[in-house]
Parts: structure tokens; sequence; C-alpha cells
């Protein structure tokens, strides 16, 4: 847990003014400073920071906040992530967490390596920038794909030589171990003698890959003739992985605010022709299928996402992709749409041939995600045979399971039903009962009892078994009363687990109610001990934030909450949240009159990490089901079971005493 005295003095040595201004250009007007807001678009200043007060605010947009706030807002950072950053510009240790002297350490040393990887990397990119300059035939080629001098400059863009050893000239040391590590540079052979260096780049034009922060992580390059790979990209390094990274993310933030929505498309290219139209909200992914991390990353920018694919076959399976990365995250205030281009265009020659009003009408027709997973789950079935409505249901099950409770979840429940040719309760009823339960009785949807270390395990032969079909809570699963594996809690040493009707936690006689799902629980620990907050971890704080609301949201108001006013008693917080939105959710999770209560965090620890198990199971189930077309499929599916095994050893109680 980091205090909030700490917050405190961290704010009070850093100026607001000098950590806006290093992203925002801001001129003096009077005792404030002004400039355009980084937030949404506009042509006047209405953008204000106070020296005084040590606070920012925009009059057009409304957003507000001070140093901490303004990094996690416009450089897309966790509240930890930022506190360290901020503490490392004002020089201090930040008295954090529970890590060992030798985990801080080898932290430490992973950020200094991931620094230098990527100013290696700045480097290079500033050189190819300097070679777009003096290169005819590359600035002939981006003219000729109607891309404008400031477009380029805009988004870094670079050409490579064509040599063997361009980068000999930009580096002090050709044989630099970094420019192998960074990807610029391929090595041959088994010893130094013999070892041969090559430029990976060459003839290309480059395009810089950015994080959300800014720094160069990796480039992407397209040959100019035709000549093959079309397009190359770096490997993945300590700063780039391909399944976290969206090309243009970094430079969208702006138009993902204007406009409302990202647009995903597949091609750099994509990218920079779409902006060069005005359409200034597009990212790309780098050459992989669209992943549960980038759509996670995207709604950390905005609540709708548009997917655009070619209309052939490859788009359709990319959609398929798309459709299943997205809808653990489809809650009810998100949209995601899926847009198709006919089949001779790509985003890029659409928008150059028919121009920008023709591509914004095809967004406007966007398929909803709802009737994407209908079509998904027909898969050109014939819907008039009673096998084709059969089989058009049982692969409907694992995509509507997938979803997040809500409205959304139910009317897609009685449409499937519909379409499939049953009843709404039929359905449920026919979903419920092939769930199967360990513990007799009783649907998976209503279940949730911690699950077995070898409930989703591959068999013997390292094969991953067919997993368990079950209803899926993104919040962590359970609907009314849940179950629990409790101790005989009289205090009789060595008495045997049991397993009773309950909330998941051994009874309080202090509190009055029990929540009734994990997300209840976590809301109602939270709000009681909001010092606990800073005591789980950053990927915690963005699976809390991705709760369908109103816990998600009632989240996010306690985390600017504790940023403002550090961590304070439920008292306090009551007074905060009365007359808001969220009152009556907080007086339904902690009822008026309750007394603390006298659960530890190790408690708050369980409940998480049940709903990270709940969480990394549905992405097993998904990627059982990519294993017999992709074989990278099953290794990511290994690397899932074993975080869900640490995980389920985090949720054991401790033993009694």
């Amino acid at each position: 847990m980091i205090p909030p005295s700490f917050i405190q003095e961290l704010l009070s040595r850093i100026d607001v003014v000098e950590v806006v201004g290093r992203h925002v250009q801001l001129k003096k007007a009077g005792i404030n400073h002004k400039g355009l807001c980084p937030f949404h678009g506009e042509k006047t200043p209405s953008f204000t920071v106070s020296p005084t007060r040590q606070t920012y605010h925009c009059f057009g947009c409304g957003v507000h906040g001070n140093a901490l706030g303004f990094l996690m807002e416009y450089s897309g950072m966790g509240f930890l992530d930022a506190v360290r950053d901020l503490a490392q510009q004002a020089g201090l240790t930040v008295p954090e967490d529970d890590r060992s002297p030798q985990e801080r350490e080898r932290a430490a040393e992973l950020k200094e390596r991931q620094a230098t990887l990527s100013d290696v990397l700045a480097k290079a990119s500033e050189s190819y920038r300097k070679q777009l300059k003096s290169s005819p035939r590359a600035i002939d080629y981006l003219k000729g794909r109607g891309l404008s001098g400031e477009i380029a400059a805009a988004f870094g863009l670079g050409y490579a030589p064509d040599g063997w050893r361009a980068l000999a000239s930009v580096f002090p040391r050709y044989d630099d171990p970094l420019l192998e590590e960074s990807g610029l540079v391929i090595s041959q052979g088994e010893n130094d003698e013999e070892r041969k260096r090559y430029d990976r780049f060459r003839d290309r034009i480059m395009f810089p890959i950015r994080s959300v922060q800014g720094d160069v992580i990796g480039f992407g390059g397209r040959v100019l003739d035709k000549g093959e790979p079309k397009y190359l990209n770096s490997p993945e390094t300590p700063v780039f992985v391909k399944g976290r990274e969206l090309y243009g993310l970094h430079e969208a933030r702006a138009g993902l605010r204007k406009r409302g929505y990202a647009l995903v498309v597949e091609g750099y290219m994509d990218v920079v022709a779409l902006a060069q139209h005005g359409f200034d909200n597009a990212v790309a992914t780098l050459g992989t299928a669209c992943t549960a991390e980038h759509v996670q990353k995207l709604f950390r920018f905005t609540e709708s996402v548009v997917f655009s694919f070619d209309g052939d076959a490859a788009g359709r399976r990319a959609a398929g992709r798309a459709l299943e990365a997205s809808l653990p995250h489809a809650s009810d205030t998100r949209t995601v749409r899926f847009l198709f281009l006919p089949t001779e265009h790509d985003p890029d020659s659409y928008v150059r041939e028919l121009g920008a009003e023709a591509f914004e009408a095809c967004v406007a027709q966007a398929v909803p995600l709802s009737r994407q997973l209908v079509e998904a789950a027909r898969d050109g079935g014939d819907l008039s045979t009673a096998e084709g409505r059969a089989k058009f249901l049982a692969n409907a099950k694992p995509l509507w399971s997938a979803l997040p409770d809500g409205a959304l979840k139910l009317q897609l429940l009685a449409e499937l039903a519909q379409q499939g040719g049953i009843g709404a309760a039929d359905l449920t009823q026919l979903w419920q009962a092939s769930a199967p339960s360990r513990h007799g009785g009783g649907s998976a949807s209503n279940r949730h009892e911690p699950p077995s270390d070898d409930s989703y395990g591959p068999p013997d032969d390292g094969e991953p078994a067919a997993p368990r079909e079950r209803f899926q809570r993104r919040d962590g699963g359970v609907g009314g009363g849940g179950r629990k594996w409790t101790k005989d809690w009289k205090g009789k040493r060595g008495a045997p687990d049991r397993y009773e009707e309950s909330g998941p936690f051994p009874p309080q006689s202090k509190v009055r109610t029990v929540p009734t799902s994990p997300a209840d629980t976590v809301l109602r620990l939270l709000l009681l001990h909001s010092d606990w907050w800073d005591q789980l971890g950053t990927d915690d704080h963005q699976l809390l934030h991705e709760l369908p609301a109103p816990h998600g949201s009632l989240i996010a108001w306690l985390e600017r909450h504790l940023l403002e006013h550090g961590a304070t008693p439920w008292a306090v917080l009551e007074q905060a949240l009365h007359g808001s939105e969220w009152a009556d959710d907080s007086r339904r999770l902690v009822p008026p009159g309750v007394l603390q209560d006298e659960m530890q965090f190790a408690d708050l620890r369980r409940v998480v990490d049940g709903m990270w198990v709940e969480l990394l199971s549905a992405r097993q189930e998904i990627l059982i089901r990519q294993a017999a077309t992709d074989p990278s499929a099953l290794t990511r599916w290994r690397e899932l079971d074993a975080e869900r095994r640490l995980r389920l050893q985090g949720m054991k109680p401790p033993a009694l005493t």
C-alpha cells in the first residue's frame, strides 16, 4: 500500500505545469497557463493549468484533475505506474508494495533495460526520418499513396536505405548487442569471428510503432516495389509484444475522444491513409489477430469500437477472432461493431477511391456485435431444419456464455431461442442442464465454489481437455446466494471442510448483510477498507474497472476519490457518495449502520483471484476452440493454465490453528 501522505508529498514536489507542458504547448495567461485541450479537438484554447492550485481544467470538455490524474488520463497509465513515474521525476522512492528487495531490483533492471532499448529505437527512428527526406523515390511513393508531408511527419514515417549496414553510420558500435536485442540488426554465425551482422530493414518505408506514452518500441517496414514480404515487423522484444500493442494508438488518442469510437483496421497504411482523410481514430493490429488485451486497451480510451475487415473469407475469419476477443468486454454501456468492405477494397483503397463520406456511410452501417454473434453461430447452417437449428444453438452457447451479465445478454438469449425454434425458458433449462455439477443439483450459473485444480487441466498426454460448458459472469459468477468452502468456524481444530449455501466468506457477526456476488463482495470490502486499493496490482485494478455497471463505474469513482483524497474511512466515503448516481448501490453494498467487519486483505485477495480464475477459464475455452486451426493457441492455453493454477493456490483459505 502507498500511504496517502506519500501521494500528498509527491504532488507537493511536482509542478503540474511542467508535467502537462511536456505534452501540451502552454502559454502564460495571467496567473495561469492555457493551451489546446489534448482530450478533445478544439481550435480555441480552453484548457487551463493553474500553478497555484496545481490542477488542470478544460472548459470545453470538463476534464480536470492534478498532475497524477493527467498522467493517467493522457498516457493511459494505471495509478501505480503513474505514481512511480512521477516519483522518479521527483527523486522519491515509492514506499509501495510487499515485493521483496530482489523483485524490486529485477523490476528496476527491466525498466532500465526497456528505457535503453527505447532510446536505441528512437535514434534509429530519427535516422530513418532523415533518410526519407533525402530519398525522392520514397517520397514519390508516399505521394502516390495520397499522403501529405504533414501526415508523414505526424506518424514519424521514414525510409530504410537499400544497404546491408546502413545503421553502422548511425550507431558508434555496429556490434552493440542492443542493436540485435532491439530487432534492428540480424546476427548470423556461432562465434564472434564468423558472425555476420546486417540491417533487418532495407529499402522499406518505415512505420515507427509507439507505445501509448509515445516511446518508439518497434517498427513496421513496407517494400516500395513488389518484393516479399510486403510488410516486415520488428521481432518481439522486452519493449514490444505484438499481442498487446496497437499501431497508431498514441496518435489516435485525441481522435478517439473527438469521434467517440475506435476504428480497428488491419494495416499500417490503412491507419495513415484514414488519418489523411480525417479519420484520426484508426488503429491497427500488428500482424496478429485481435486479442482480448487489444480490446481491453481500447476500452480504456473509448466505449465504442468498430472493427473493419475485408469482405473475403480471410476477413470473415479475422472478424470471428475479433468477436471472441470482444465478448468478455461487451458490457451494456459499450458497443462493438463490425464493418465489412467490398472484397476488392481495403480501407486505404476505399477511402482514396470513394472518399471520406462514403467510408463514413460504411461505418454508420457497421454490424452490431449482437448480429455478428448470431451470424457466427449460424455459420452457413440451414435453420429450416431441426438439425440446423440444433447446431446453431450449440455454436451460439460458448459465444453467449462469454458475454458479461446484463441486458444485452438477456436479449440475446431470447433472440437465439427464437431463431433456434424453442422458448427462452427451454433454452435456459437446456444450457443449464448441460453444465455438469460436481456437487449434484444446481446449475453452473448459481454455483460459486472454488474450482478444483484439475477442473480445466489437460489430460496426461498434455493436450487440453474439452472444457466444461458453463455460464460465465464477467463479475466472477453468482446470481443469487452463492456457495462457499468453509471450515467449522466454531474453532474446532481439524474439523472437516464443509460446503454450504451462503456468501463467499465465513459469517461475520458484525456484518448484517452478505453480498450476493464476488463483485458485490469486492466493492463492499474496498468501500470499508479503501486503503486496500493500493495493495492490489495494476492488473487487478484493470480487471475491476472492466466490471459491468454499476460495479465498474463505482470502482472508477473510488479510484478518482482515492487519487484526490487518499484512503478515507467508510463514513467519509458515504458522505461523498450521498446524492451521487451510485448512492443507492453503495447503500445496498454497505447498508446504513453496518459496522466495520473483521475481514483481512487476504480475503479480498481470494475473491479477486476467484474472478481471475473465471476470466482465465473463459479465455482457455476460446483458445481450445482455436487450437484446431491455430497451433499457437495451445501454447497460449498452457500459459493461461499456469497462471490460473497460481490463482487457485492463492484462493485456498489459510489453515486453522
